[in-house]
């Protein structure tokens, strides 16, 4: 099976909602093994029957099938059968996990663009987005990204690190804001995190991805709860936003935690509510990551602010572009 690039004009105004899916090998919601390349499992092709038509775009986030050499010819039919599942979505993006932009190591990203660039060629994407985190250490994959050391020198080579990834790309580059989750990752530096950010925005003339669990996460380590979770936020790169990701996230004893459990918090909605006038840029906001049963139909306790979701980015996407 072979799927062409899509010869679709891009669009250029505000696409509306997405979905963002992490796809492991192996799991009962990602691909499978198969004698002729692999494929996604049944709970995800259930999934998509069911609630493709609900999304204007789609990602991926990689997961490496095996640890042997990065070959294209590896993946491409599971690939190929994803996006056979999903026939109405035409405007895709990758979500990737190799640039390892935050690391402050030597790290060769020509296999990882390569990678990249050849799915491009073959399925048309709108952008590449990866999180600004430290990915890998020595050649070993970290569990869950690390924020990148926020001092000068961190600053400079990260954003060394992003414009050359940017350079190396030939779909456009988001780089993503990275998250801060108390207990699930720690931090090295005392440089703010939104300056940090904007600065390497600004310097590696990138477009970035605002994950609103991750904002919200940094606003919590910096005890900024409540109605102070909307302070400060004019120091991010507003006007570099091109993407909002929004995943299950949950607050345990007063610590925020980036679960990916499906199930949004209230805050999130009312954090997107706020960032969506405050992005002139933006062309869509992601769910990422939604969780659901063997019947394709999302948990239960994530319906009500999935839906909530769904109709704010309904009604921002109808609007006339300023």
């Amino acid at each position: 099976m072979t799927t062409a690039a899509p010869t679709a004009t891009r669009p250029r105004t505000r696409l509306g909602l997405g979905v963002g899916m992490d796809l492991p090998w192996g799991a009962r919601t990602g691909f499978r093994e198969t004698d002729d390349g692999g494929d996604i499992t049944p709970r995800v092709r259930t999934f998509l029957e069911r609630h493709a038509g609900d999304f204007a775009y789609s990602f991926f986030a990689f997961q490496p099938r095996h640890r042997a050499r990065l070959r294209t010819a590896d993946y491409v039919t599971a690939y190929d059968r994803l996006y056979a599942a999903m026939p109405g979505l035409h405007t895709r993006a990758f979500h990737h996990t190799l640039l390892n932009m935050g690391t402050p190591e030597a790290y060769d990203r020509r296999p990882a663009a390569e990678f990249a660039n050849a799915l491009h060629a073959r399925y048309g994407y709108y952008w590449v987005v990866e999180d600004l985190g430290i990915w890998s250490l020595q050649g070993r994959p970290l569990p869950y990204p690390l924020p990148p050391v926020l001092t000068e020198e961190g600053l400079r080579l990260a954003t060394a690190n992003a414009r050359q990834a940017r350079e190396l790309l030939e779909p456009p580059l988001h780089v993503e804001f990275p998250g801060f989750t108390e207990g699930g990752s720690f931090v090295l530096g005392g440089l703010d995190g939104f300056d940090y950010f904007r600065r390497l925005a600004e310097d590696a003339d990138v477009h970035v991805t605002l994950d609103v669990g991750h904002v919200l996460s940094y606003q919590w380590l910096k005890g900024r709860t409540g109605r102070a979770m909307f302070d400060e936020l004019e120091r991010l790169p507003l006007d570099r936003c091109r993407e909002l990701h929004l995943s299950g996230c949950q607050i345990v004893n007063g610590k925020f935690r980036d679960l990916h459990h499906g199930i949004l918090l209230d805050e999130q909605i009312e954090l997107t509510r706020h960032l969506l006038p405050r992005c002139p840029n933006l062309l869509g906001v992601t769910y990422e990551d939604p969780v659901y049963g063997d019947d394709g139909e999302l948990v239960e306790k994530s319906r009500r602010n999935y839906a909530r979701l769904r109709d704010l980015v309904t009604a921002w996407a109808g609007r006339d572009t300023p």
